[in-house]
């Protein structure tokens, strides 16, 4: 089937995804086979449009999504039957007919992690997002979500910044910017080298709430993994861990002190077997077993040694050296909340150090993490 074909099958009247994908797998002939697995009213449709297509009110939609494609040479519609239709997505339950594609499909050949979580996520959080999605883009990872607020922009920037590859899947047309403020990442990701955008609804598709649970499953089935860096205990991040799961795929969440609420929804994951990830490393070792089928692309000049122990990897394990009073950030902490940015500002440390003293000392009783920040804490 050809792009027009699987455009007219898309806009057929009560045909979603899974059903959809029932049909296909019975590799129905176009179109008298399809014609006969279609229920009465979707048929009705396709035999019009395919006798009278100036009559259908199919091709209104049909012609408006070839004319986009047809306007930009980075614009492209796939379909099952494209051979850049990604084959990862082919093996979830329930694939996209149509993805409306712009940017470098190039990325779709890059073994991909997903990165998710808060919209609204802690400085550490922030933090760890971009640490992690630029170290595993520089390993040749292709960083895949949302476009949202918060956690998943900040992984799509690092990993553009990186020189990397990175996947937006936007749950409105593909022309439509959401949310609006990110329209500098949106011009990025379908400009830049490494940059698509995806979407599963055609161009000028508003914004929908039931379309954003719908988009996760696509962010998800084109990943190896799933990284949630910060999750509350309700949140859309967690459906994308249950998908993720649903999709055979490996799950993977940071860990995070008790006390922040923004990360709970991680410490559930880890209770109920999601893997604990120090650092990219971890990452790496879990998905060694698709090694072959998915060899790494790395970007520029990388050390052939590199994936297996990059020098800048992010690290959450608690430094050897136990931490003392006379610990650097003991001295910029107060009874305020500080952030994270701040300390590792104040304390001339990087964030990993950071995070790797702010650990030990909490062990040790001197230090907790409060809303809006670290603490120092009196021993009695």
């Amino acid at each position: 089937m050809n792009a027009r074909e699987w455009l007219a099958a898309f806009a057929l009247p009560g045909l979603g995804p899974q059903r959809m994908a029932r049909i296909v797998a019975q590799a129905p002939a176009w179109p008298d086979g399809w014609l006969a697995l279609l229920p009465p009213q979707a048929a009705a449709a396709l035999r019009l449009w395919l006798r009278h297509p100036a009559k259908s009110p199919l091709t209104p939609a049909i012609e408006a999504s070839l004319a986009w494609e047809q306007a930009a040479p980075d614009r492209v519609i796939l379909h099952r039957d494209h051979p850049d239709f990604p084959a990862m997505l082919s093996e979830i339950p329930d694939p996209p007919a149509i993805l409306w594609a712009q940017g470098d499909t190039s990325t779709l050949k890059h073994p991909g992690l997903a990165v998710v979580g808060s919209r609204h996520p802690t400085a550490e959080g922030a933090a760890n997002a971009r640490a992690f999605a630029q170290d595993l883009a520089q390993r040749g990872f292709c960083i895949t979500s949302g476009m949202a607020l918060g956690v998943d922009a900040e992984a799509q920037r690092a990993a553009l910044d990186a020189g990397g590859a990175s996947i937006a899947v936007l749950a409105t047309g593909i022309d439509v910017i959401y949310p609006a403020r990110h329209r500098e990442l949106y011009q990025r990701l379908g400009r830049s080298p490494g940059g698509l955008l995806l979407a599963e609804h055609p161009p000028g598709t508003r914004a929908h709430p039931a379309f954003f649970p719908r988009r996760n499953r696509i962010v998800t089935g084109l990943a190896l993994g799933t990284l949630v860096v910060e999750a509350a205990e309700k949140s859309g991040s967690l459906v994308s861990a249950r998908l993720t799961l649903e999709q055979g795929r490996e799950l993977f969440a940071l860990p995070a002190s008790i006390h922040n609420a923004q990360a709970r929804g991680c410490l559930q994951l880890l209770r109920t077997g999601a893997t604990l990830v120090r650092e990219s490393d971890d990452i790496v070792a879990e998905l060694a077993h698709w090694a072959e089928r998915y060899p790494p692309c790395r970007q520029g000049p990388r050390d052939e040694t590199a994936l297996l122990a990059p020098p800048s990897a992010p690290s959450l394990a608690p430094v050897v050296q136990p931490a003392g009073p006379v610990d650097a950030l003991l001295d910029v902490l107060s009874a305020t909340p500080t952030p994270i940015d701040a300390l590792v500002q104040q304390a001339g440390l990087t964030v990993a150090e950071c995070q790797q003293r702010l650990l030990m000392l909490e062990l040790d009783g001197l230090v907790a993490q409060q809303p809006g920040g670290w603490v120092r804490q009196l021993r009695p």
